[in-house]
């Protein structure tokens, strides 16, 4: 298995919007190759931190890296959608700041063999809990056409969706699909010159809308996010860094829907003092021209913050 060399996007901005106090309590939700876990950890006296992966591999890497700085953590092998539970067990009910990394981590992008990569040859898996029962090729060589339309359609937001999935049927009718080269060939082979000619790659967006499927990302962040808005203590922050439009607008429209209190169109004042939530930024912060140049996957990145006020 390859070295995992992990670069964390929007690293500082991060770490700086969780306000961090050395006492606290703070959960990484996405552990990963522990960039992001790492700085808190060194920010941290008496503090504690709490990180979140499924990826047992990743866990290893990062358990490494995070015991050279201190021990001061506790990383749980789950799901973040189990949040709550994970950390009531620990003996935990309120935390100080939360971190959210979502997507697909460098680690399994690099690690070709898992399938989520579309410039790799290997097996159509993508699962990011490698104990979970769907993978990708379940979903190319079972699902109905109007499933796989859909799916690419909401989850990869391609136009060109019905005409990839009627491709894909159309292929596994001959033999199945089973690898990830195997699944780029029928997707170009759906696509009008035009757009195979387009700078990117003409699979990213099946790919993605897989990946998504698979491990019922959206899903699983819109039920963990409620969870961090009723665990996060008074002055806490929640800190959220999102790599897709459709991550990135449920984190928009909950941390919205959070700090406004509803009243009466007919109301002279509005006192969102009252609640949950006061956003830190109501526009997201964007990587700078600096970090881009280095690191290519920072590109689409956009993070939110949000403070518990009540």
């Amino acid at each position: 298995m390859s070295e995992y060399k992990h670069i964390p996007v929007l690293l500082n901005e991060a770490i700086e919007s969780l306000n961090i106090n050395p006492t606290g309590i703070y959960v990484d939700c996405t552990l990963g190759g522990g960039g992001h876990s790492s700085e808190i950890l060194k920010r941290l006296t008496t503090g504690k931190l709490i990180s979140f992966d499924q990826d047992e591999y990743a866990i290893k890497v990062a358990e490494k890296r995070l015991s050279a700085i201190s021990n001061n953590f506790t990383i749980v092998h789950s799901n973040f959608v189990n949040l709550k539970t994970c950390l009531e067990e620990l003996g935990i009910t309120k935390v100080d700041g939360i971190l959210y990394d979502l997507g697909v981590s460098s680690f399994q992008l690099d690690i070709g063999e898992r399938g989520f990569s579309y410039n790799a040859e290997a097996p159509l898996d993508m699962r990011m809990d490698q104990s979970a029962s769907l993978t990708a090729h379940d979903i190319v060589n079972t699902y109905s056409l109007d499933e796989i339309s859909k799916i690419i359609s909401k989850y990869g937001e391609d136009p060109f969706a019905y005409k990839i999935a009627k491709k894909i049927v159309e292929a596994r009718n001959i033999k199945p699909i089973n690898t990830t080269f195997e699944l780029v060939d029928v997707i170009k082979s759906a696509l009008p010159q035009k757009i195979l000619n387009k700078k990117g790659h003409p699979a990213k967006q099946t790919f993605q809308a897989l990946r998504i499927a698979v491990n019922d990302e959206l899903q699983v962040f819109e039920k963990s996010v409620l969870q961090a808005i009723d665990i996060t203590n008074i002055g806490g922050r929640i800190v959220v860094i999102t790599f897709h439009s459709l991550e990135d607008r449920i984190c928009k429209h909950t941390f919205k829907e959070f700090s406004e209190i509803k009243v009466p169109k007919n109301l002279p004042v509005v006192i969102n003092e009252l609640a949950p939530l006061k956003l830190i930024t109501k526009s997201p912060i964007l990587p700078s021209e600096e970090e881009l140049e280095f690191n290519n996957r920072a590109h689409s990145a956009k993070l939110r913050i949000a403070e518990k006020q009540k």
